[in-house]
């Protein structure tokens, strides 16, 4: 084939490319930086197929394609609100309620506000732009829809967790509340009575308060920051509704099987390559020099290991020191007293690279979902201590397939901890059940990133696809719970029971009326 026709070929193919390209609005504006290793490869991807990418985020890439363009953030929140990231390890045994009502809604709105408050944000907000649609990060900053009525794009939200209770209640997904825990709850035993009772309490907890105060608060923020909004405003709850499609981060091979209508579509372990993950040379070194076997142990972005308390930390220490593997600790200071030599510390770990290393023999974790993804993708058996939110549910399944184990925050002592790792080192079944469940982990037609893509691209495309929301959205809910039709058959059946019983009285009557025989004594008549 000659040159000018490789070159007319090359052209059109760009041509078409391009001609299919979509501009796109990606909301990634929380602060949590293991939710944004999750999310950010989907706005990369989408800029990588061609897409004009416009990212409103709290981090900034440093090397994205020239078609990505970012508005970044002001602030941290912590900063925002006056005070240090908090301990999480003080906060173990709040309730779920509880933890609603400290961190997660006045968290929520707190980080709203600066997102919309932010100098880039508003310059990006006050000029004129226009998307095919937009995509937003579910986590407390509804508020973040309001963009979608601006544009007038269809909505598209993703989040890093799992099934969402609210906005099952909001689109009428199945709920499904005797299999699917909602997801910041911690529930000992979820399918006992008792587990059912509580899991649906806190459902509806959580429902009416995000319903009817917290969505109230956020639409006054919408309002007040985002500009030029058309007439009439949506509420976000209608926004919530009237979205055309969900990207939640579980799968069926390790999540509880569960009933999702077809624009709610599962894509967890979106951010995991089958491409071997590259490592610093410095780690890389360590590791493959540890012919005896490393444990990770890091808890995540947001929990920091260096905030543990004397007696915890000693536990850690003095087990580990009388191991021969070798300990990845991500320590977020400069200096770890009473460190054995088989440990090394690090403020920040690459965790998923870690992961694939094949000396990792087990992963000491809080249980964040996106780690615990990241060892089942890499066959590591976890031994996971809970703090807060979906940890506890996360470890449980794990626990229960047999890769896991459980170590409750007030249980660590050195005992406990020896004891465990013990177990989990020396025993293969723990390393053969997590290979087992990577495998299982990994099949599918195609990889979880592209399944995000390709229903992202399905969305704009079909413009919304709106014939895949549930059309009992147009129902009332009485009408949608057939409860009309369910009042009816009672009314009809306590009707025919009524008949029924009237008819056996008078059939009673008549029996007992001819069945009547009169004494006659003394020409007189006497009843019997």
């Amino acid at each position: 084939m000659s040159r000018k026709v490789l070159f007319s070929v090359y052209f059109l193919v760009n041509l078409i490319a391009c001609s299919q390209a979509a501009n796109i609005l990606y909301l990634i504006t929380y602060i949590g930086k293991s939710q944004y290793i999750m999310l950010k490869p989907i706005g990369l991807e989408l800029a990588r197929r061609g897409h004009n990418v416009t990212v409103i985020s709290v981090f900034k890439e440093l090397e994205p394609p020239p078609n990505y363009h970012q508005v970044l953030v002001d602030e941290n929140i912590f900063d925002a609100m006056g005070g240090k990231r908090p301990s999480h390890f003080t906060s173990v045994d709040l309730s779920a309620e509880e933890r609603h009502n400290r961190f997660l809604w006045n968290g929520g709105l707190t980080l709203t506000e600066i997102v919309l408050n932010s100098t880039q944000v508003r310059q990006f907000l006050a000029s004129d732009h226009n998307f095919d649609v937009v995509i937003s990060e579910q986590f407390f900053q509804e508020a973040m829809y309001i963009l979608a009525h601006k544009y007038e794009a269809p909505l598209v939200l993703i989040t890093s967790y799992g099934n969402c209770m609210r906005h099952n209640i909001a689109t009428r997904n199945p709920l499904q509340l005797a299999t699917v825990v909602s997801e910041f709850l911690v529930v000992q035993e979820p399918k006992s009575f008792f587990g059912r009772l509580r899991n649906l309490y806190f459902t509806v907890y959580e429902y009416v308060w995000w319903r009817f105060w917290y969505l109230e608060k956020m639409d006054k923020l919408a309002r007040e920051y985002v500009p030029n909004l058309k007439s009439p405003v949506p509420s976000l709850y209608q926004l919530q509704q009237n979205v055309s499609l969900f990207l939640i981060n579980s799968h069926f091979s390790v999540d509880p099987p569960t009933a999702y209508l077809p624009n709610i579509v599962e894509i967890g372990g979106v951010h995991l390559s089958p491409s071997k993950p590259k490592l610093p040379k410095d780690l890389q070194t360590i590791l493959d020099e540890s012919s005896n076997g490393v444990i990770c142990v890091t808890f995540g972005s947001n929990i920091q290991s260096s905030k543990l308390p004397v007696d915890k930390r000693n536990a850690f220490l003095n087990t580990f020191r009388k191991l021969k593997v070798t300990v990845l600790w991500k320590w977020e200071e400069d200096f770890l007293e009473g460190k054995p030599d088989n440990v090394i510390i690090r403020k920040w770990l690459p965790q998923n690279e870690v992961l694939a290393h094949p000396n990792v023999k087990v992963f000491i974790s809080h249980g964040g979902l996106i780690g615990t993804q990241e060892a089942i993708y890499h066959g590591v058996p976890i031994i996971g201590v809970p703090i807060y939110g979906d940890q506890y549910n996360n470890l449980l399944q794990m626990q229960q397939a047999g890769l896991a184990k459980i170590l409750q925050f007030h249980d660590i002592n050195e005992e406990n901890l020896e004891t465990l790792l013990n177990e989990v080192l020396n025993h293969a079944s723990y390393r053969n059940r997590a290979k087992e469940i990577s495998k299982r982990f990994k099949d599918r037609p195609m990889s979880a990133l592209d399944t995000a893509i390709y229903w992202i691209e399905y969305v704009i495309r079909n413009k919304g696809a709106g014939y895949m929301k549930n059309p009992g959205l147009k129902l009332s809910w009485i009408a949608y719970n057939m409860l009309d039709v369910y009042g009816f058959l009672a009314i009809v059946l306590l009707i025919l029971v009524y008949l029924v019983f009237k008819v056996v009285n008078a059939m009673q009557h008549i029996i007992k009326t001819k069945s009547y025989v009169p004494d006659v004594r003394n020409g007189k008549i006497k009843d019997n």
